[in-house]
């Protein structure tokens, strides 16, 4: 199979791989807002940013060193396998021993047995990672498609029965521990890789200076990403914390879903052709145009269709969601641009300048905390649009660099997507304001008008990335129906 074959394929199993995930842990979800509290999903995210922490210093980078390195030998494999598990003992136990702390912090005794139990995790996802690493890097995108599909309805299937039989918030920590165990034993069913007694210090070493870089970026990438569910819950209430994590799950599943797509195929992809940098720039370029096309329509509806969308599914108790779901749209839109040109300076090695890039983006980002302390959860969601702008710009600024084709280019190919989408936002949050029906009615009425403003728009303005998509998925069709002339 050829490299453009592989990348059409990988991105279509990426898809419905990520949609699949994305739709099942939305429903379980919807089904779980309905039998718990906003309160049990806020001590959830009370721990996210200490568990997410924990992760990225499980992988200290050397995921992407391993799928970047062209030439991977078994020394490299097995080093990577022992350096994982060793570190996520470590780990596993500095949240058991520190759990009444962060308890007391948060002043919920409860976290102390939620944070022992969850934490084990870490333990679980560090014994898969090298399946997954080369799962990743030969695009085995069907088989994870499978994983993760039946992942996630067994977790979310056993989820909902223990929510419903009264387990409260250990329904949530029981489904995250499941889910993990599944995808790692069935990582180890379906690559055969095995692990042998070898550790090699040179490999270590090797991608080390490759992958560290990489984990303290990520690491402080995490710390930010959660760093607002702690300070909600901190100096909100664990209530508040629930609503804002409903809404940032909601707004996260278009962008998310599409951000896991284009990471997981254009870092492996990308970094084939990675001395090449007028192909580099061509596909970067393509990619750009077709993803922020799609991210921007899905976005703005989402935005415009959030009121009839959230009391539908989950309910009139959780109506404060609705205007932190609106603005964090807005906030999460530019993702997969900021992955993109991130992934560009991994592919080029410069895992120097992606650690530089984090520590400016972060130091800029301590007024918005400190704007929602003092002005609160509002103030702070405004203050992270800012921040997301300004963050894509200094994550574009070195692709200009490396590649020759900077923030200007990029927002010139992306514009047109950004009208027709705002455009066609608009109309679908207007017809919601005129249209006066129930929301579970107003919610399919705004979809479909939503989408027909899409397709009819689209194809008026012969707009670039749709009608490549469009070609594609054709494409694809007709090499799959049987040939009527035999």
């Amino acid at each position: 199979m050829s490299l453009k074959e592989q990348t059409i394929s990988g991105i279509i199993w990426s898809f419905i791989d990520n949609s699949l995930t994305q739709i099942i842990t939305f429903i379980v979800g919807i089904v779980l807002a309905r039998l718990l509290s906003p309160a049990e999903f806020g001590l959830i995210g009370m721990i996210a940013i200490f568990i997410a922490v924990s992760e990225g210093l499980v992988d200290s980078g050397f995921s992407q060193a391993l799928i970047r390195k062209i030439d991977c030998s078994e020394k490299d494999y097995n080093t990577v396998f022992y350096f994982n598990i060793f570190i996520s003992i470590i780990i596993y136990l500095l949240l058991f021993f520190s759990s009444p702390y962060i308890a007391e912090f948060f002043k919920e005794p409860k976290l102390i047995e939620i944070i022992r139990v969850l934490s084990l995790s870490v333990l679980i996802n560090a014994i898969g990672l090298v399946q997954l690493t080369q799962l990743n890097k030969n695009i085995k995108i069907k088989i994870q498609t499978k994983i993760s599909v039946i992942a996630n309805i067994c977790s979310g299937s056993l989820a909902i029965y223990f929510a419903y039989t009264g387990f409260g918030v250990w329904s949530l920590v029981l489904r995250n521990l499941i889910n993990y165990a599944i995808r790692n034993f069935l990582y180890w069913y379906y690559n055969s890789w095995r692990p042998k007694i070898i550790f090699s210090i040179k490999s270590f070493k090797e991608m080390f200076t490759f992958g560290s870089k990489l984990v303290v970026s990520g690491i402080i990438n995490r710390i930010f990403e959660n760093l607002y569910y702690f300070v909600i819950g901190k100096y909100f209430s664990a209530e508040q914390l629930g609503y804002y994590t409903r809404a940032d799950t909601f707004a996260k599943l278009p962008s998310a879903n599409l951000n896991g797509v284009i990471q997981r195929i254009s870092y492996p992809v990308l970094a084939k052709l990675q001395n090449d940098d007028e192909l580099l720039k061509s596909g970067l370029r393509k990619l750009i145009k077709s993803t922020m096309f799609i991210t921007f329509i899905l976005m703005m509806l989402l935005a415009a269709t959030s009121e009839s969308m959230v009391l539908t599914l989950i309910g009139e108790k959780w109506r404060q969601t609705i205007p932190y779901l609106q603005l964090l749209c807005f906030v999460f839109m530019f993702f997969p641009l900021h992955s993109l040109n991130l992934n560009m300076l991994n592919v080029k090695g410069r895992s120097d300048l992606f650690l530089k890039l984090e520590i400016i983006k972060k130091i800029i980002a301590v007024p918005v905390v400190i704007i929602g302390i003092i002005f609160g959860i509002y103030a702070m969601i405004g203050g992270m649009i800012i921040s997301s702008f300004i963050a894509y710009y200094l994550n574009s600024y070195y692709t200009g660099k490396l590649i020759k084709y900077n923030a200007k280019q990029q927002l010139y190919d992306i514009f047109p997507s950004f009208l027709l989408a705002s455009l066609i936002g608009t109309l679908t949050f207007i017809s919601g304001q005129i249209i006066n029906t129930k929301p579970i009615f107003l919610f399919i009425i705004q979809t479909l008008i939503g989408l027909m403003f899409v397709f009819t728009f689209s194809e008026i303005f012969k707009v670039e990335p749709y009608l490549e998509i469009k070609s594609i998925v054709i494409s694809k069709l007709k090499n799959r129906m049987p040939n009527n002339d035999k």
